[in-house]
């Protein structure tokens, strides 16, 4: 398994930004990247459909690329469908993506820690578990955005996006409370961080955003065999739409990814 791919799954194309980091902790190995853009986005889904829909799709992939190990470079998703996953494809290694909720509970000076996500990550019992488990000592605020996905994702595509409709969606994540404020916010989706700059401009005061794409590839690192050297296999980007645009396209261009085929 030392030459199989890494399978890199989101729903659109927040996974970059873990396809990023992933390469600088994996340089020799090959990625294949999935963007469920035809279910974009997930927060209008039922969670039982959303779960039959991604272990339906996991089977195909699975089939057809035979990776190493499957990272599940999405929040929403991974809250949901990591342990459907798993008892499904006994014999396969998941990654997921959760909120960064530990280790803002181990850094927060104030006490005071946001969570900015999505609607259906904060409906999760996952993260209220995760809660409960990790920062009972803090006082946690749970933001769910219905827009900054996809304002996100017209950013990338080089779209112009008004500050204020950013500003509208970070904005409940800053408390001031009785002298302290919020200290941290946890980026809860890898759409997110490709508004960092942003957020740090228009952000009432200074705050960590905690981006866990770092986290995320390191922990797949330590679960793979050593490579036996450097892939000379192109990476590759699969995506469930009938057709990505031309900007999409260019995208995965730029990130060195080869578009090679759709699946649904």
């Amino acid at each position: 398994m030392s030459d199989a791919p890494v399978l890199l799954f989101d729903s659109g194309i927040g996974g970059l930004t873990v396809l990023r980091e992933a390469r600088v902790l994996l340089p020799e190995r090959r990625f294949v990247y999935v963007a469920d853009d035809a279910g974009f986005p997930y927060g209008g889904w039922s969670e039982d459909a959303l779960s039959e829909r991604i272990v339906r799709l996991f089977g195909q992939l699975i089939a057809e690329y035979r990776p190493a190990i499957c990272i599940i470079a999405c929040n929403t998703a991974s809250t949901l469908v990591l342990e459907p996953l798993r008892k499904a494809f006994p014999e396969m290694q998941f990654v997921g993506t959760v909120p960064a909720i530990k280790p803002a509970a181990e850094c927060t000076r104030s006490g005071l820690v946001s969570v900015l996500a999505t609607p259906g990550t904060v409906r999760r019992t996952y993260t209220r578990d995760l809660i409960q488990s990790f920062a009972s000592q803090c006082h946690v605020r749970l933001v769910g955005s219905e827009n900054l996905a996809g304002l996100a994702e017209r950013y990338i595509r080089g779209d112009s996006i008004d500050p204020q409709d950013i500003l509208a969606e970070i904005e409940p994540c800053f408390v001031d409370q009785n002298g302290r404020k919020t200290d941290i916010v946890v980026l809860a989706c890898t759409h997110y961080p490709f508004l960092a700059n942003r957020y740090r401009s228009l952000a009432p005061w200074p705050v960590d955003w905690l981006d866990p794409a770092e986290a995320i590839a390191r922990r797949a690192k330590s679960l793979l065999p050593v490579s036996d050297g450097v892939s000379e296999v192109p990476d590759i980007a699969v995506f469930t739409s009938a057709e990505p645009d031309f900007a999409i396209r260019r995208l995965m261009s730029g990130f060195g990814l080869q578009f090679v085929a759709t699946q649904d």
